[in-house]
């Protein structure tokens, strides 16, 4: 069994035989004889594993005066020198330094016998350290000029050296080394510093380093040592074990050791916990138990923090040293790492064991030094951190205050750290009951589309709000999301009328800070003018969030915005913009937890819809099924609308007539009626009627479809040629305007109503005119539906020459009653060649970050190419592109 020092090697194994033989006579200054051991090189373990990389980097050694292998305890170091040290032709003298300091005559005392068991021994003409405390300079001397005489060179490896604190002795080292010129290759194995010149030899490039960063294993290399130890597991497991571990090679080691006595290793890999494993006794015995009381203490202190700088270990400890002892444990490689610009953090296998100890050596502690952390964190501006503090304390006001004041109730809602702050509130308690945490407590309950919890927490918040600006600011967007929710425009309106005012009040940097706020407002406001029907000044407020600035803060808004926007262009006709805005609103992946922002599920609702005009009802079905997971708990009035109206037309393409008549009611309870929704319901209602041959009545209910709506009437002409025949539908049709705001699923339903009417006439030259000029409009954008909905007289117009031209290739004739026609595949579509090369990949399974390496592309630069993808598809997610791409014989 493998064991700490098969990973250092702190102790090399007195079994193993050294190079050269030692006189019993031989003794130090100090009258002991020398130990064997130290001369040793350390016996590798059954299940080590030879880094390649390493050695050849280590293979520079041989080239450079001066190797360091610098890194902390448990990163290999030792092992990886006695690997190399293997293979090495020339004479080779180890030296292991142990836990005492010795003193300049005992410490060259072992180098002279560590050259003479390494097989280069010196003359005695040098001589030998008479006094422990001392050399004579002759020796030192004597010492260089023999190893520069050399015909070969001669490899000294001084493992701990660490533990070598004489600077003395480095003053010495460095003139031995100076002088010995090409016959000696000096490699040191520390954990700290050495106080050498070693910028000298770094600007001279005769300088070799292995520090920490090139000693921490790589997922591929934790994957093969886990196989060593007897654990075949995937890639991914051992990635995840070293995101953990930070690559320490101790931690890889000690973890498979105790997973191979698991049941489940990977399971247990996935989430062993440092300080109830092996992993921790190591931690304790060579870093922890090593420091001086205070230092631990002081270390026990900070692990509550993710992170820290010297001012703030010193607000937590009520101390004033942390600076100096910070760049002591980082030099010494004590598991405190430097991020740069003065912040440090604990390794976090050395964090966990930290905070293990905190609680038994400083019961009760805790919550005090979190509330200290959160008092300075929030007065230096890191806000997020703060809150994590304040409600790791339990101090609820002081969370709910902090958030409330700096205006950023907003990053609930959005930003990338939305679920974060929606965590940390999880679990206030009911008995927290200010002003604030009565506004958090709202916005919680909103987020999870709660009204009714939510509105009572904001008329209680309301009856105690201070005079506080930032504070009433927060209470109005939350009114306007509870009001949107609702489906009431006039409290929307009101509340964004209150924020106006109030915003004058709030100093600007709070507004400059959060951008989210006004994104988050407007949105509602949009999405609310947009239900009411209002779609001018829908439009324009939505199309403002849209280009909003604000980076990640708006991103959220801004694809709300964008998935508005789309379902607009679709009502308005506009089914290629509608599609292409949908797709820039849907994210490429999903949040966790919380129900998605609206924009999520809306966006898939217009691709669905775009679908169903295409005929491509599995893939409308399929985007339909994600917009109902998305929105499974959403109590948004829009997305209850997009989602009825989508639903209907499918079941109405699909022959579902009645399920459609049911599904066309929005299934939601809005102060104000949707007027789009209800046309859209009147329609639907109409088709009911005609297909159970209620002539009549449907034109009853056609006759409510309002003109100034061009989309619903134009579909109601459509109906009106089954119901009351061409000229009904004509009068109908003279009354809509479709220039200007109406696309092309506006325009070629209309032009096919007048086509069916020229053709009633006999004046089928018109009529194959229009009909030549619908395909030609629809074919830009794939429309199929109202070729669909147009019935048996448009098959002749479509089997002649010109027109069938013009339907080759997208189109295909509506086949006979019983017999189903595979859909020739759609327009062509043009990837890049680097497009083909990443959606080949996509194909394969490849993760992006797997894409992106293959290809030596960043990470970013495969989303770029992948968002371009789908947009080109008309798809959204991985599967759809590489099914889509197959049914274009593109793969």
């Amino acid at each position: 069994m493998s064991t700490v020092d098969d990973i250092d090697a702190d102790s090399p194994d007195p079994a193993v035989p050294f190079v050269g033989a030692l006189s019993h006579t031989h003794t130090d200054p100090l009258g002991d004889p020398f130990l064997r051991t130290r001369f040793a090189r350390p016996a590798k373990p059954s299940a080590f594993l030879r880094r390649q990389r390493l050695v050849d980097h280590l293979g520079e050694a041989l080239r450079a005066p001066l190797t360091l292998i610098n890194g902390p305890a448990g990163s290999g170091k030792t092992l990886l020198a006695t690997d190399w040290a293997d293979e090495v032709g020339t004479p080779l003298a180890w030296l292991t330094f142990d836990g005492t300091d010795s003193p300049p005559g005992v410490f060259w005392a072992y180098v002279l016998q560590a050259l003479r068991a390494g097989g280069a021994p010196v003359s005695d003409a040098v001589g030998t350290p008479a006094d422990a405390s001392h050399v004579d300079h002759r020796l030192l001397s004597g010492l260089a000029a023999e190893l520069n005489e050399r015909d070969r060179p001669v490899t000294l490896v001084l493992d701990d050296y660490h533990r070598v604190t004489d600077t003395k002795i480095a003053e010495q080292l460095e003139f031995v080394l100076h002088h010995a010129g090409p016959g000696l290759r000096l490699v040191l194995i520390t954990r700290t510093e050495p106080v050498l010149p070693l910028h000298r030899y770094r600007a001279a490039g005769v300088l070799t380093e292995i520090r920490s960063a090139e000693l921490a294993f790589t997922p591929e290399e934790a994957a093969a040592l886990l196989r060593l130890h007897g654990l075949d597991l995937p890639v991914q497991a051992a990635r995840n074990l070293v995101e953990r571990t930070r690559g320490w090679a101790a931690g890889l080691s000690l973890s498979a050791l105790a997973a191979k006595e698991n049941h489940d290793p990977e399971l247990y890999l996935k989430e062993f916990e440092a300080d109830c494993s092996t992993v921790g006794d190591f931690l304790l015995a060579e870093v922890l138990n090593g420091q001086t009381p205070q230092t631990q203490d002081f270390l026990l202190r900070v692990s509550i923090l993710e992170r820290f700088c010297p001012d703030l270990a010193d607000a937590l400890t009520r101390r004033v040293d942390a600076e100096p002892i910070l760049a002591s444990l980082n030099g010494a490689n004590a598991f405190v790492e430097r991020l740069g610009h003065s912040w440090y953090q604990l390794h976090p296998l050395f964090r966990a064991i930290l905070r293990t100890h905190l609680r038994v050596r400083l019961p009760g502690q805790e919550p005090e030094l979190h509330r200290r952390a959160a008092e300075w964190l929030r007065r230096h501006g890191f806000l997020a951190e703060a809150l994590a503090h304040s409600t790791a304390a339990g101090d609820w006001d002081s969370a709910a205050g902090a958030l409330v004041e700096d205006l950023a109730i907003g990053r609930l809602f959005t930003g990338p750290g939305a679920d974060d702050l929606t965590q940390l509130f999880s679990d206030m308690e009911p008995e927290a009951r200010s002003p604030a945490t009565d506004l958090v407590r709202a916005a919680r309950d909103l987020a999870r589309h709660d009204i009714d919890h939510a509105r009572a927490s904001l008329r209680h918040a309301e009856q105690h709000l201070p005079d506080d600006a930032a504070a009433r600011l927060s209470c109005a967007l939350l009114d306007a999301l509870a009001a949107r929710l609702a489906g009431s425009p006039p409290d929307v309106e009101r509340a964004a009328e209150t924020a106006a005012g109030l915003k004058r009040e709030v100093p600007a940097r709070l507004l400059d800070k959060h951008p989210e706020f006004d994104a988050l407002l407007m949105a509602h406001v949009g999405s609310t003018l947009l239900w009411a029907g209002r779609f001018e000044d829908a439009r324009a407020v939505l199309t403002g969030v849209a280009g909003a600035a604000g980076g990640v803060s708006t991103a959220s808004a801004r694809e709300e915005a964008l998935a508005h926007l789309a379902l607009l262009d679709y009502l308005n006709g506009w089914t290629a913009r509608a599609e292409h805005k949908a797709l820039e609103a849907v994210p490429d992946t999903e949040r966790p937890g919380a129900p998605q922002p609206s924009g999520a599920a809306i966006g898939r609702l217009v691709l669905a819809a775009v679908a169903v005009d295409r005929d491509e009802l599995e893939r409308a079905r399929d985007l339909l099924d994600q917009a109902d997971h998305l929105s499974r708990d959403s109590r948004d009035p829009v997305v209850a609308a997009g989602r009825a109206l989508v639903e209907a037309r499918l079941l109405l393409a699909q022959g579902r007539v009645r399920a459609a008549v049911e599904a066309a009611a929005p299934a939601v309870d809005a102060s104000v009626a949707c007027p789009w929704a209800a046309t859209h319901e009147t329609l639907v209602a109409a088709t009911a009627h005609l297909t159970e041959g209620r002539a009549d009545r449907a034109a009853e209910e056609l006759a409510a479809v309002p003109g100034d709506q061009p989309v619903w009437a134009v579909q109601a002409a459509t109906l009106q040629l089954a119901a009351r025949g061409p000229e009904a539908a004509l009068d109908l049709l003279g009354t809509v305007r479709t220039e200007g705001r109406s696309g092309p699923a506006v325009t070629v339903r209309a032009v096919l109503v007048r086509a069916r009417a020229a053709e009633a006439e006999g004046d089928t030259a018109l009529a194959r005119k229009l009909v030549a000029q619908a395909l030609l409009d629809a074919r830009r954008e794939r429309l199929r539906r109202p070729f669909l909905d147009s019935g048996a007289w448009l098959r002749p117009f479509l089997a002649t020459a010109p027109l069938r031209d013009l339907a080759a290739g997208w189109l295909r004739p509506v086949p006979p009653l019983g017999e189903k026609e595979q859909a020739p595949p759609l327009v062509a579509v043009e990837l890049s060649a680097r497009e083909h090369d990443v959606l080949a990949r996509v194909a394969r399974m490849m993760s992006t970050e797997e894409i992106a390496e293959d290809l030596c592309l960043s990470v970013n630069t495969v989303k770029t190419h992948l968002k371009s993808i789908y947009r080109k598809l008309a798809v959204s997610r991985r599967a759809e592109a590489v099914h889509r791409a197959r049914e274009l014989r593109m793969l």
